[in-house]
């Protein structure tokens, strides 16, 4: 008889066997770029979800910008405590329509590691300079795959990583798919996810950062709790946590069926999407184009993201002009073009440690 440990993992994958007719389950993953055995005590996903916990890009999120930059407040959103928001909001929503919670915890903690420091401002500036662009979900499945653990990367499964490529959204609206001219299809065919868990993920993200998003631009000044449109917040609810509990209870509601449609040889029918009720959704979409217009594409944020620009630059510059110093970083790959390896650098900085480098090299901005 073995000892109890042994058979963990096996009574877990039964437990997921349980889950709605369209969950995910780890027992059939398309597997890992390379072949492991199995764990006694995880299962795959799980050991995803621990894997990406513990690599260093994980860790750098704690100094990465979300909106505002270098803040000086304690209590602003960073790139790691939004991911954590990401992750519990996705976890809720994946426990209220039975699917499994592993996967889109592993996705949701996953999903920036590709960000450059300064944020989104950052990910323009390294775009523009890079010949081939720069997209931090593409940067995300980069550092999973070839720059973490020495280059080793973390080998995992193809449904994590899938669903980290597939988290972004485009400008126009929450449910807008991406343009052919931002997704490099390749191996992974549809920008949709194709588990519902990884498109929880990308609602989540959103719901994630429209509300903290608010909570930030107060906490600054930018903007006062009235100001935001009233038929949004009547729709939405006034308080953070309204906001929150309404989107989540609604996207709940609006998959329900998705979730109970089974799977024909692994694949989910079509129209089993994630979904929110159409008035929630223009309500959200109301909301997310004010934050465009009063907090992201504001005067002052606007200067703020023109000199994180030319903090981006200046590094470029440098770093290009002198190949010595990035061919020490175990961050980059020898084997990778110059310019290849001067993105990875520079993306996997934090904003303090891009601006303490920068001024040091002479930056003065």
């Amino acid at each position: 008889m073995g000892r109890p440990h042994e058979g963990v993992r096996r009574r877990l994958e039964a437990r997921e066997a349980q889950l709605a007719p369209a969950a995910m389950r780890s027992a059939a993953s398309r597997g890992r770029q390379r072949d492991e055995p199995p764990s006694d005590m995880r299962t795959e996903y799980q050991r995803d979800r621990d894997r990406i916990i513990h690599c260093k890009a994980f860790r750098r999120l704690k100094h990465k910008t979300q909106v505002f930059i270098a803040p000086t407040g304690d209590h602003f959103v960073t790139r790691l405590t939004h991911t954590l928001e990401v992750a519990q909001i996705a976890r809720t929503i994946a426990r209220g329509l039975d699917l499994n919670e592993d996967l889109t915890e592993a996705i949701a903690l996953g999903h920036d590691l590709g960000h450059t420091p300064f944020g989104h401002a950052g990910e323009q500036a390294l775009g523009a300079l890079l010949p081939d662009g720069f997209r931090h979900n593409e940067q995300s499945v980069r550092i999973i795959d070839l720059l973490e653990a020495g280059g080793e990367g973390l080998n995992l499964t193809w449904e994590v990583r899938e669903g980290i490529l597939k988290h972004s959204k485009p400008r126009s609206g929450i449910f807008e798919e991406l343009s052919e001219r931002y997704w490099s299809a390749g191996e992974w065919g549809d920008p949709l996810a194709s588990t519902l868990e990884g498109q929880i993920v990308r609602l989540s993200d959103f719901v994630a950062y429209i509300n903290h998003d608010i909570a930030d631009a107060v906490r600054a000044g930018v903007l006062r709790p009235e100001d935001l449109p009233r038929a949004a917040t009547a729709a939405l609810g006034e308080t953070h946590a309204a906001r929150i509990d309404t989107l989540v209870s609604d996207v709940v509601d609006a998959s329900w069926d998705a979730a109970r449609a089974g799977r024909a040889d692994g694949v989910l029918p079509p129209g089993a999407t994630i979904e929110m009720s159409a008035g929630v959704a223009a309500a959200a979409d109301a909301l997310r184009d004010f934050m465009f217009d009063r907090v992201y594409l504001w005067e002052e944020r606007l200067a703020e993201a023109d000199r994180a620009r030319r903090v981006i630059e200046f590094l470029w510059r440098h770093y290009l002009a002198h190949p010595d110093e990035v061919a020490a970083s175990e961050y980059t790959r020898a084997e990778d073009a110059l310019a290849r390896r001067v993105a990875d650098y520079i993306a996997g900085m934090t904003d303090l440690f891009a601006m303490r480098v920068a001024e040091r090299l002479g930056f003065t901005g």
